[in-house]
C-alpha cells in the first residue's frame, strides 16, 4: 500500500509509532506497506482518522489533491514549544466552562465522542450568532473533510487535562475508535447568562442524540461550511445566508437571503 507509506512519511510518523496507534506490530505495518498483506476495513477506518483523509484514499490508492485539516491531538502545531491559543483569554475561560457544561449534560451518552463534541460546539456558537448577532464562545472553526473543527479545542483541552479539570479516555463505539472526555469538576455557570444556558440546552436537545456521521452530514448542509474553502476559518457572518434547513432564526421574506441590517 504505497499510499500508506507516503502518508506516514509525510506526517513524520515512524512505523513503530503507527503500529502502536493501530495496536499492531511493526512487522504488520511493513507488510501493509509492501502489499504483502491485505488491510482490514476496520484498520482502513483507523488510518482514515489518523491521517484525516477519506476512506477512499486507501481503497483507490490516491491521495487527495488538498489534504484535510488534521484534527488529531498528536499533530497540533506548537510554536516555539509553547501552546498558542488564538482566541482571547476571556473566551478561553468561557470555552472551558461551556465544554464542561456540555459534558455534564450529554458527555455520558455513548455517541458523544470528540467528533460529536466538535459539531455541538460549532452549532452552539454559530446558532447563537445567527439568533443574537453576537458571540457566545467566539471560537474559530476550520473546514475539514469531517465538518467544522474548533481550531483551539486540542490546545485548550491539553491545558484542562494538565490542570486536572478534564480526563480523556479512549474507547470503542460500534467497533470504531472513540475519544471521550470526562469532566473532573463542575462547570462554573456563573460565566454564562441565562439566555446562553437556555440556548446551549436547546442545541443539546436538538443534536446530542445524533451520531458522528449524522452530525457531520448535517453540518455539511450548513451554508457557512459550504461557502468556506478547505482548511480555512468558517466566517460567522455566513450564518445570515443559511437555508431554512439549518437556520434557527425567523426572517422576513424580503430579508431571507440578506444579512440583517445593524443599527
Amino acid at each position: 500500500m504505497d499510499v500508506l507509506k507516503l502518508l506516514r512519511e509525510k506526517d513524520g510518523c515512524s512505523q513503530d509509532e503507527l503500529a502502536k496507534r493501530l495496536g499492531v506490530s511493526r512487522q504488520t505495518i511493513i507488510k501493509y506497506e509492501r502489499n504483502c498483506a491485505s488491510v482490514p476495513m476496520h484498520t482502513i477506518r483507523q488510518l482514515s482518522e489518523i491521517f484525516d483523509v477519506p476512506i477512499e484514499t486507501f481503497t483507490n490508492g490516491k491521495i487527495p489533491a488538498t489534504p484535510a485539516y488534521n484534527i488529531l491531538p498528536q499533530t497540533v502545531e506548537k510554536l516555539e514549544g509553547e501552546l498558542r491559543i488564538d482566541i482571547p483569554q476571556e473566551n478561553v475561560n468561557k470555552f472551558k466552562e461551556v465544554l464542561l457544561y456540555v459534558l455534564e449534560k450529554v458527555g455520558a451518552k455513548s455517541n458523544v465522542g470528540q467528533t460529536v463534541l466538535y459539531k455541538l460546539l460549532y452549532f452552539i456558537d454559530f446558532d447563537y450568532y445567527e439568533l443574537y448577532e453576537k458571540q457566545l464562545i467566539g471560537a474559530k472553526y476550520i473546514k475539514n473533510h469531517h465538518g467544522p473543527t474548533p481550531v483551539d479545542f486540542t490546545r485548550i483541552v491539553e491545558q484542562m487535562i494538565e490542570s486536572n479539570e478534564l480526563e480523556v479516555i479512549k474507547t470503542k463505539h460500534f467497533n470504531y475508535d472513540q475519544t471521550k472526555y470526562l469532566p473532573r469538576r463542575r462547570a462554573n455557570i456563573q460565566v454564562l447568562s441565562d439566555s446562553e444556558i437556555t440556548h446551549i440546552d436547546v442545541v443539546l436537545r436538538k443534536h446530542s442524540d445524533k451520531n458522528a456521521s449524522e452530525l457531520s452530514d448535517y453540518s455539511h448542509k450548513d451554508i457557512p461550511w459550504i461557502a468556506t474553502e478547505e482548511r480555512q476559518c468558517i466566517p460567522y457572518e455566513a450564518v445570515f445566508y443559511r437555508t431554512p434547513e439549518t437556520s434557527v432564526r425567523e426572517y422576513s421574506i424580503i430579508g431571507r437571503n440578506h444579512a440583517p441590517l445593524r443599527g
